[in-house]
């Protein structure tokens, strides 16, 4: 009995000594040179005056009520001074010397945002571009949440004060591609409305630089797409010409339209990005959010040539994540994690996907303009130096295991910073 004791406590302080293990310094070094590839971020237009930005996000989270806020992401969190010192110095008031950096870069200012970040290429998860925001730094990938919802939302909305603001928001949107289609409102034929209006969304999108479609459908319903046949979903499309539509009936409408989004964005050479983790706001439903809902969607024969990546990585399903890697069109980013999480607990998931399949995992921040203390600028700094520790802790300590050697090490880390996303989107 005292053997069995002796041999627990032994490992429990193995478990410890390698929790507080620092990274190894000369991979430090390493990662610290690398020029990222950032999956996932919702950069902010430079602008002045009365010219403001509305197009950073579909469902902007400013309009939601207020929750409880995770500790490291808080009002007056030392965080946000410590990015604001990091990216404009120390100054009296950082936010004049913000506002001062601002005018003095023009519009050159988001690129020397990402200078800052050690960021090469930012994935601008956005409405529409502008100026300020262009390629090869600044990559679009817009909205389609949108065109899932194109019957009466009324019922949806009544849900909860948040969604109450986020179909609204998702309607606006929906007209906005109408008029960009040529339409005041959805076609009568459901088959007018997918090639009239979804496909030539997607292609319109596509030659406006678009390398990838999101969805943000987890703030509005579950992950679970069911596969319903096109018949089905064309009579409720057309039933709600004479009634408004039933919950579950509309749901078999949107997981239609989904799966059709998924297909043309696999033949369009378009990766889809789902927001698959637990997400803003004291209404979300965590568990509608687990990427295990998708499994169908990776499952199906007719969407293998689609790549779907998990944004956000699934927290806290993060082992979830790690199994569906193994499915051959299945990717994850660690963004959002890595701002809101401490670098330990990121390393802990980020370790996990790396000895399933390090090829399939990719760095991103989730910059994102929270508020005026923490905007996309700091938000970006906070991800990006957690994403870089975490990734070396996690490496550190598979190399501390013997799992692999330091010059492997290196190797998966200039992966996950740039080669897999360079490889996902085809980037020179």
């Amino acid at each position: 009995m005292r053997l069995v004791c002796s041999l627990a406590l032994l490992a429990a302080l193995c478990r410890l000594s390698l929790a507080q293990l620092p990274i190894d310094s000369q991979l430090a070094v390493e990662i610290a040179k690398i020029k990222a590839i950032d999956n996932h971020a919702h950069p902010v237009r430079p602008t002045s005056g009365n010219d403001k930005d509305v197009d950073y996000d579909a469902l902007p989270v400013e309009s939601m009520e207020a929750s409880t806020e995770p500790v490291r992401t808080r009002q007056g969190s030392p965080l946000a001074l410590e990015a604001s010192h990091a990216l404009y110095g120390k100054a009296q008031d950082y936010r004049d010397r913000k506002r001062q950096v601002l005018v003095e870069k023009g519009a050159g200012y988001a690129n020397w945002v990402l200078d800052q970040l050690g960021i090469e290429t930012m994935l601008a998860n956005r409405v529409a571009m502008g100026p300020g925001l262009a390629p090869p730094r600044f990559l679009w990938v817009p909205f389609e949440d949108a065109l899932m919802y194109p019957l009466s939302n009324t019922g949806l909305a009544a849900k909860n004060s948040d969604r109450k603001a986020f179909f609204a928001e998702e309607d606006r949107l929906l007209q906005r591609y109408l008029k960009e289609c040529g339409y005041s409102e959805p076609p009568a034929s459901f088959d007018d409305y997918l090639k009239k209006v979804v496909t030539a969304t997607l292609e319109r999108h596509k030659r406006g630089g678009a390398i990838a479609v999101k969805f943000e459908a987890a703030y509005l319903r579950s992950l679970e797409f069911d596969d319903p046949g096109q018949a089905e979903a064309a009579r409720v499309y057309s039933g709600s010409r004479r009634a408004p539509p039933v919950d579950a009936s509309y749901k078999k409408l949107q997981d239609y339209i989904f799966r059709y989004i998924a297909s043309e964005s696999g033949r369009l050479g378009l990766a889809v990005h789902l927001h698959a983790a637990a997400g803003a706001g004291g209404y979300f439903h965590v568990g509608g959010a687990n990427p295990l809902g998708l499994e169908s969607v990776l499952n199906d024969p007719k969407l293998r040539k689609t790549n779907f990546v998990m944004v956000h990585g699934g927290w806290p399903f993060t082992r979830e994540v790690a199994a569906l890697l193994t499915k051959p069109n299945a990717y994850a980013d660690f963004s959002e994690q890595t701002f809101m999480n401490y670098p330990r607990a990121a390393a802990g998931a980020i370790r996990e996907w790396l000895e399933y399949a390090p090829e399939k995992v990719l760095f991103a921040t989730d910059a994102y303009p929270f508020s005026e203390e923490m905007s996309w600028e700091e938000a970006g700094w906070v991800a990006a130096s957690t994403g870089r520790q975490a990734l070396g802790l996690a490496l550190t300590e598979m190399m501390h295991d013997g799992e692999i050697t330091r010059s492997r090490a290196v190797e998966i880390a200039h992966m996950v910073l740039r080669e897999n996303a360079r490889k996902l989107y085809n980037l020179k």
